[in-house]
């Protein structure tokens, strides 16, 4: 487990200079970005040596030319008002392929063309041409891979959580934590009920969702969903929204959570009790809501606390780990999350690191609070995961010290 105990205005204070730097670098990504993105692995595939043939080099341009126009004109038709699905997969996988292009052309171009250099392989166009085959090769390999990791159901990662003040009739508590199963264009009812299907295997007492259900509308994406409604839990299934649902009529999806049988905890709290010993669970809306204008949606974590004995240990569902500060301020014992993804597609966890204080796993925040972000159930846009494999998430809390 990472230890992270200094105080909260110590990492404040660190943080927001990150952050800040983010903000700025946001303002001007989705006019750089695309450009950079086509442009680097174009030069360094068709112009840094190779001498390809004329109908290679001008058919290669053609091809990068056409990514670059079609990429943000699919995510602009897929993701703005038309929501055309079709439009959405074309920029989307458009999005990751080109990453992954501009990822390992950099790498490549800058760590491959030196070492063949040193160790007296090729000359000029041969070395040349043994870079952009070596970019092309393990573009496709990544991507390939990547998708598949996408697609499939999560493997599921278990993982003992010891919280000190967890009374001993709680010892043993099965929590299962889904998140970030972005349900969207890409129709995936059936890898909906096979998610829903693993995590009824697990005997859970308690199933959290800490949110971005979906990219869309509850009433567009209720198909997908819809297998929700089978999970099982001993005790209660609980869901908090993150920062997709509101990008799509938040209210909708708790609305539809709530049909479905899952508990929404917007910034209250129920009472678990097993042993003669008890939980408070605790909920809190996404620190988004706020902004959105949504009457009522706000991130109020004394509201979510308001009526529970201080003397009670508290696992708080918060979607983004960022939350962490004031979680551990309030001495909550465990706050679950998601929103990270891990990064979804290496080397992308660097720039979420800028934003969010952890990226996976378990780490400890002050002097009491445990956080455990999940890189996720599904993805979000490009339908690839490389390096930062989903997961669904089988938490066994522990008491004692």
């Amino acid at each position: 487990m990472t230890d992270t105990s200094s105080t909260g205005q110590a990492r404040g204070e660190a943080t927001a200079p990150r952050r800040r730097a983010l903000y700025r670098l946001m303002r001007y990504l989705p006019l750089v970005a695309p450009v950079l993105l086509w442009a680097v692995p174009c030069w360094v595939l068709l112009y840094t040596g190779q001498h390809w043939p004329l109908p290679a080099t001008a058919g290669g341009t053609a091809l990068f030319v056409l990514g670059l126009v079609a990429m943000p004109l699919g995510m602009a038709r897929g993701h703005g008002r038309r929501q055309q699905d079709a439009a959405a997969v074309l920029g989307d996988t458009l999005l990751g392929v080109s990453w992954v292009l501009f990822t390992w052309s950099v790498l490549l171009g800058v760590l491959l063309r030196p070492a063949l250099a040193v160790v007296g392989v090729g000359v000029g166009q041969d070395r040349a041409r043994t870079v952009a085959w070596a970019v092309l090769g393990v573009s496709a390999a990544l991507l390939a891979w990547g998708y598949a990791e996408a697609r499939r159901v999560p493997r599921v990662r278990r993982l003992d959580v010891r919280l000190p003040r967890l009374g001993a009739g709680l010892d043993g508590l099965r929590v299962v934590l889904v998140t970030d199963t972005h349900y969207g264009p890409l129709d995936r009812a059936r890898w909906s009920a096979q998610v829903c299907e693993t995590v009824n295997a697990l005997d859970a007492d308690l199933v959290c969702h800490t949110g971005d259900i979906a990219d869309g509308t509850a009433e567009r994406r209720r198909a997908q969903a819809a297998p929700l409604g089978t999970v099982r839990a001993t005790h209660a299934r609980v869901y908090v929204t993150g920062n997709h649902e509101y990008y799509s009529e938040a209210q909708g999806w708790v609305d539809l959570m709530d049909k479905l049988g899952w508990e929404p905890l917007r910034n209250r709290h129920l009472l678990l009790e097993r042993g003669g010993d008890t939980l408070v669970v605790a909920g809190v809306d996404d620190v988004t809501a706020e902004s959105s204008g949504l009457p009522g949606h706000r991130a109020h974590l004394a509201g979510a606390l308001d009526g529970a004995d201080p003397g009670l240990p508290v696992l708080l569902l918060a979607h983004q780990p960022a939350f962490v500060d004031r979680a551990a301020a309030a001495g909550v014992d465990l706050q679950l999350s998601g929103h990270t993804h891990g990064g979804q597609i290496w080397p992308f966890h660097y720039l979420v690191r800028l934003d969010q204080p952890a990226l996976a796993g378990l780490s400890r925040h002050g002097a009491r609070t445990v956080l455990y972000t999940s890189r996720g159930t599904g993805f979000w846009g490009p339908p690839f995961r490389v390096f930062a494999p989903s997961e669904i998430t089988l938490l066994v809390l522990r008491s004692g010290n």
